[in-house]
């Protein structure tokens, strides 16, 4: 993952992640996003328990093709056997398996999972460590998804070949030891959200991750209100990072990794067909449109399509509203 000197300029970007998304990151989505430059993605968070027990739970929160790679899938668990035993039924069909140990919902927490875990470091070492155990190839990744923790709640001793995604925490000597103990460790590389876990709105600290970049070898991923390909290039230029990972950003504009300043057209033709293909329920392909259209049109024309009943409607809306017969849009020319 390291960026070669030898590799011209415009070829040496950074990887470009998609984010695990409860319920938007998913087959269709990974697909659209892989069009325009998404180098990897991962899946939303399954609760591996159920995963193990249910085939229905199975057949609807997993689904893949063979040219959705790589691929990662996430996982919610406090048992290092249910934990192994979800990563050996995925491991033909992705590239790695992240457990989710960094969500601070409050249901999550309530359960054992997400970032309850962090107070947790052995457990976290144990679950590494035992699926490890069980799959052996070096190329399938087990990694970790985590938030630093204040002091009085610990931090995590992380072992074997893992990879993190943390949020920065103050004092950043923290954030700094926590990723130089997973290096140590054997992480494979770190993903470093900007902001703390208690942050919402404040700016995102690019600083903080450059500063993180330059204390460890391995390659780090820079996550937090990424929007454009520009601005990911040039934070990747003023942290050093290896990659860039965004969530909302792609949500918005699926295409924006691809330098596209909106959705466009041909994106949301793209997303018409492969949702069609892989059968995305129709509430999923309902919102991820009104989150592409976003920019592009009215608050009272995305609540029109909110009350769309049927995927004709909402084909029909988008005929009138965005002129998509191979018609490229700047504004629109419909009004309600």
């Amino acid at each position: 993952m390291t960026l070669r000197e030898d590799i011209p300029l415009d070829r040496r970007r950074p990887k470009f992640y998609l984010a695990p998304m409860v319920r938007y990151s998913k087959l269709a989505f990974r697909k659209l996003v892989r069009l325009y430059d998404v180098d990897c993605c991962y899946t939303p968070m399954i609760y591996a328990k159920n995963f193990l027990e249910s085939e229905h739970c199975r057949t609807s929160e997993f689904s893949t093709v063979p040219d959705d790679r790589p691929l990662i899938v996430q996982f919610a668990s406090d048992d290092p056997f249910v934990f192994g035993s979800a990563a050996e039924l995925v491991y033909n069909y992705a590239t790695g398996v992240d457990l989710n140990c960094g969500c601070p919902k409050s249901d999550v927490r309530a359960k054992g999972f997400g970032s309850f875990l962090l107070n947790r470091p052995d457990l976290l070492a144990d679950i590494v460590k035992q699926c490890r155990a069980r799959i052996s190839d070096p190329d399938f990744t087990i990694s970790l998804k985590i938030r630093v923790q204040y002091p009085l709640e610990g931090t995590v001793d992380l072992c074997r070949k893992i990879s993190l995604k943390i949020r920065v925490q103050y004092p950043l000597e923290r954030t700094v030891d926590l990723c130089r103990k997973a290096e140590k460790a054997g992480v494979s590389h770190l993903t470093v959200h900007g902001r703390t876990p208690q942050m919402r709105s404040e700016p995102v600290d690019y600083d903080a991750i450059r500063i993180v970049k330059e204390s460890v070898a391995v390659p780090v991923i820079a996550n937090g209100d990424i929007t454009q390909r520009s601005q990911a290039l040039d934070i990747a230029e003023k942290t050093g990072v290896d990659g860039v990972m965004a969530a909302n950003g792609l949500l918005y504009n699926p295409a924006l990794f691809a330098g596209h300043e909106y959705t466009p057209a041909s994106c949301i033709r793209d997303f018409l067909n492969l949702s069609a293909d892989h059968g995305l329920p129709l509430h999923l392909f309902q919102q991820h449109l009104i989150y592409m259209l976003r920019d592009l049109t009215t608050p009272y024309q995305r609540r029109v399509l909110h009350e769309l009943s049927s995927r004709p409607a909402i084909e029909q809306f988008l005929e009138n509203v965005l002129l998509m017969n191979d018609i490229e849009y700047s504004v629109l020319t419909m009004s309600f």
